[in-house]
């Protein structure tokens, strides 16, 4: 006796009810692509025209212009001398390497796409925080996104609006939105109920107690929320270029299926270079925030 023959006392569909249910679902996608797909590309469109300008912005503007500027906003997030030479640094290497245009049309979608994710991400946040109803009913959601593999929701989002750069900024939102939602929802449910009750007790409305009270109190853990999206959106480079998205990732997988070593280290560690940087701007600009937090 097999160790399998118990699964023949258990009723299964077979295979042509399968090929039958598959059927129809794909062909009710296809439909709803066929018939909404124009509309939503239309939605998307302003989306892409912003995304285009911004990635011809840094691409045509000079390099030292736009290590200046780097250098410029690392400073003023840190206040640190070293992470400011450490991005100047990093930069010029980056160009020195001839890493140069596919790196700023990574930070294009990179800075996008986490922009979009907090916006989306940090209104969610406050919701599940101020209701529990909200929050049991958007966990399971976040639950999947973070355990679905990327490959899996590419194939809507392609064979819906096909390859290029929007896709690809969906794509990277749905990977990378999960941490700011949650962080913001923690950051805001850890704030001491005696510290609010106080803020109502001098006649707080539930506005002035959310924006002057809770947010200010949650915002390392909003930033860390920041952080791990940024860290995550870069981690979709890779998976991105699949679908048409141009910069570091592309070169990455053309050294996969070409077994180009040297290339494949090379825009690898770019997107470290990257991360790196990205991680120590926004964990400095936490920490100096509470630091002045504290001090008033």
């Amino acid at each position: 006796m097999s160790d399998s023959s118990w699964l023949s006392d258990i009723p299964q569909l077979d295979r042509h009810q399968l090929l039958d249910i598959r059927k129809t679902l794909d062909g009710a996608y296809r439909s709803f692509s066929r018939e909404y797909g124009d509309s939503i590309e239309a939605f998307f469109d302003p989306l892409l025209t912003f995304l285009i300008w911004f990635e011809k912005l840094l691409l045509s503007s000079p390099w030292w212009l736009v290590i200046a500027v780097l250098a410029v906003f690392a400073y003023v997030a840190s206040r640190s001398w070293k992470l400011t030479l450490g991005v100047v640094v990093a930069f010029f290497l980056i160009g020195f390497f001839g890493m140069w245009d596919n790196t700023m049309r990574t930070m294009s979608i990179i800075l996008v796409s986490t922009l979009l994710a907090v916006i989306i991400g940090i209104p969610i946040g406050i919701a599940m925080a101020r209701s529990d109803r909200v929050q049991s009913t958007v966990t399971p959601v976040l639950d999947i996104m973070q355990t679905m593999p990327a490959f899996v929701y590419l194939i809507p989002v392609v064979m819906l609006l096909g390859i290029g750069k929007i896709p690809g900024v969906i794509a990277v939102i749905i990977y990378a939105v999960p941490p700011v939602i949650r962080l913001t929802n923690l950051g805001i449910r850890l704030v001491d109920k005696e510290v609010l009750e106080a803020a109502t007790a001098y006649g707080a409305s539930p506005m002035q107690r959310l924006f002057g009270v809770q947010l200010p109190l949650a915002m390392p853990n909003i930033m860390a929320g920041i952080n791990q999206t940024i860290m995550m959106a870069l981690a979709m480079v890779v998976i991105a270029s699949m679908i048409g998205v141009k910069g570091l990732g592309q070169p990455v997988l053309k050294s996969i299926t070409n077994q180009y070593f040297t290339l494949g280290l090379m825009n690898g560690l770019a997107i470290v270079a990257l991360a790196i940087i990205f991680d120590r701007i926004s964990q400095s600009y936490a920490k100096r925030t509470l630091q002045n937090f504290g001090g008033h």
